[in-house]
């Protein structure tokens, strides 16, 4: 990955929505060049979508919370379980595996306190080898989604992806 590559990533994360024509003028590339580029990126997996950023709150998603997750067992078989449930509770916005215990962090995203609890009780509870489940509230976001600083140094395995 090279000094253009690093500002292409940069313009992306900025405005996913730019045309190439206006990335290209941006990263001081012609069109074909820049076109070659962000393919290559987004055929490498570093580039891995686009999509519009949501301002939860506007569309009734006013709380959100952090749970720790412990399991009872710590097995390959019983994480895979949890792992497989969580993707179907779709108030689940994040999940982490951690180092150590708690073993899992997930953020939910609710409308309110009664939508949470509900979740909670009916859900979260219910997931596959739980032993306890520790919450706290969001009280405020400070950041969220902050723009990548992308290393000028790469791997010699990252290198494959800009042959």
């Amino acid at each position: 990955m090279d000094k253009t590559d690093r500002k292409i990533l940069a313009e992306l994360q900025k405005d996913g929505r730019l045309s190439v024509t206006a990335l290209a003028e941006r990263v001081g590339l012609s069109l074909s060049p820049c076109h070659r580029r962000v393919r290559a990126m987004e055929d490498s997996g570093i580039i891995c979508g686009y999509r519009a950023q949501i301002n939860t709150r506007k569309i009734g998603l006013n709380f959100s919370a952090i749970i720790f997750v412990t399991l009872r067992e710590d097995t390959n078989w019983s994480v895979a379980l949890f792992e497989k449930a969580v993707k179907e509770v779709p108030q689940i916005v994040q999940a982490h595996r951690l180092f150590g215990d708690p073993g899992f962090m997930l953020q939910i995203l609710t409308r309110d306190l009664d939508d949470f609890q509900k979740v909670y009780d009916e859900k979260l509870s219910a997931l596959p080898g739980v032993m306890r489940l520790t919450s706290t509230m969001i009280m405020k976001t400070v950041i969220q989604d902050p723009l990548l600083e992308i290393p000028a140094n790469v791997t010699k395995s990252e290198q494959r992806y800009f042959k």
